[in-house]
């Protein structure tokens, strides 16, 4: 079974603190890295716990609010300082142009790779990367600018074949491959060899999601539903719930029950304020709604 692992680079929110790095985590997946969002400092962190950042594939910037870009501009001219030669994609909104192109023309003129961007839809589901075995999805959230979360999904693999039915059953090797696929066997006496005898079912995908920033929203539950790990915005505690209204912010009972209702198997708080030096009653309040929540913190490493 291949990794499948978030890395948590920073889970506080817009105001810098010395408790928190703002948001950034990255995300592997079939031996491939994806970096979601990128505040100031993600650089340092990737650092620190020692990424390959030759390995990273590709960027996922939720919206536009600086302590989920700021850390772009640096990245892209470390990434250049080490060589990167292969095109880097970068998923964003539109208005990341007003704040890319003129950096990359002063800062990195003569980089030796290409800076690909591919648009967000601000208002319908896209998949925006797929291969043979994983894919990447975007819907959005709801927030004062134009806010997406990032579903990354295993794709569902063909059946096990049993080796002892195969054998018994001499099935050509002809018929592996629609076997796996699903189809049943058929006998050259005709006798019909139902495919649950001849494999056994595949491990069920992982998936994983990601939504930060957004207010209590629960237009995103279809795209959530039943994930191994929601990672869900809990900027404040129910005590500022008039605040999270004005700036389109969750608190942590918000988002628990998001994750009750979509039926997740784990939530993950995170984009804490900084006004909170301390966390429990974050995690207290969400756990009151749905008890399989924890909080994000800057190393914390979840394995899927």
């Amino acid at each position: 079974m291949t990794p499948f692992q978030i890395q948590i680079l920073g889970c506080g929110s817009a105001m810098p603190t010395t408790l928190h790095f703002p948001a950034s985590q990255l995300v592997e997946m079939n031996e491939k890295l994806f970096l979601v969002d990128c505040g100031e400092g993600a650089q340092l962190q990737m650092r620190k716990y020692k990424t390959r950042m030759s390995k990273l594939h590709s960027i996922f910037i939720s919206h536009l609010h600086g302590d989920h870009v700021f850390g772009l501009p640096g990245l892209i001219s470390t990434l250049n300082l080490l060589g990167r030669n292969g095109e880097l994609v970068i998923y964003a909104h539109e208005e990341i142009n007003h704040l890319l192109r003129p950096t990359l023309d002063f800062f990195n003129r003569n980089i030796d790779f290409e800076v690909k961007l591919i648009l967000l839809e601000k208002e319908k589901p896209t998949t925006l990367f797929e291969s043979g075995t994983i894919r990447i999805t975007t819907f959005p959230l709801k927030h004062r600018i134009a806010s997406n979360g990032f579903l990354f999904e295993e794709k569902e693999s063909l059946r096990h074949i049993r080796r002892d039915m195969i054998d018994f059953y001499e099935v050509p090797v002809s018929q592996i491959k629609k076997i796996k696929e699903g189809a049943d066997f058929v006998t050259s006496e005709g006798v019909v060899v139902k495919n649950e005898l001849l494999t056994n079912a595949p491990r069920p995908p992982r998936r994983y999601a990601y939504c930060s920033d957004t207010a209590y929203f629960p237009g995103i539950i279809p795209y959530v539903e039943g994930v191994d790990v929601l990672f869900h915005e809990a900027t404040f505690s129910d005590t500022e719930a008039v605040r999270a209204e004005e700036t389109f912010h969750s608190t942590a009972r918000q988002a628990a029950m998001i994750a009750k209702e979509a039926r997740v198997k784990r939530l993950v708080l995170g984009h804490f304020s900084s006004r909170y030096e301390t966390l429990g009653h974050l995690l207290d309040e969400a756990c009151e709604i749905f008890p399989d929540t924890q909080l994000a913190a800057e190393g914390l490493s979840i394995v899927l």
